[in-house]
């Protein structure tokens, strides 16, 4: 979802990610769903030729979380872990911020021009919105699923494909 990646500075968020305790919501991402949601991520994967990728992250960097906001943290993260180097360009990263309670999609040229910002909002608002009733698994399944069905709706395979270009592990950062 291509936006602008400059962040407002906020003092506010900044003081949001110092008072985070992450004790306190460490336990809803336990090992055994971790281990689901990389399966989700697996099965999402097949029979198309994108690739999914999930961070969760407790809380943005505290030495830049003044001027980062959620959007931006995702776009850096797309960035170093990648996600943009696939041979389609159909790379799709998703970010969860626990503390700020944001999700962000952050999808690749070769997507994106199939796929308009309005649809990838919809998808992030119907997440967090489960979210925040807390469904976190299965809106997160449920926003899998649906990126699954949309990669394999543009770039569609019979047979599952040999190579995996990224990892499919959830990728948690406290």
């Amino acid at each position: 979802m291509a936006q602008n990646n400059s962040s407002q500075a906020s003092f506010a968020r900044w003081w949001r990610q110092v008072l985070f305790v992450p004790m306190l919501h460490r336990k809803w991402l336990t090992l055994e769903l971790k281990a689901r949601l990389t399966a989700k991520v697996t099965e999402a994967e097949r029979r198309h030729r994108g690739e999914v990728f999930l961070v969760i992250e407790n809380h943005l960097p505290i030495q830049s979380a003044y001027h980062l906001d959620s959007r931006a943290r995702a776009v850096e993260l797309f960035s170093e872990y990648r996600v943009w180097d696939t041979e389609e360009n159909t790379g799709i990263l998703v970010y969860l911020n626990v503390c700020e309670k944001s999700l962000d999609i952050v999808a690749d040229r070769g997507i994106s021009t199939h796929v308009s910002p309005t649809v990838w909002r919809a998808m992030c608002d119907k997440a967090v919105s489960g979210i925040a009733n807390q469904k976190t698994e299965d809106s997160l399944t449920d926003l899998l699923d649906e990126l699954g069905q949309l990669l394999r709706q543009y770039y569609h395979l019979e047979n599952n494909p040999s190579g995996n270009e990224l990892s499919d592990t959830v990728i948690f950062l406290k």
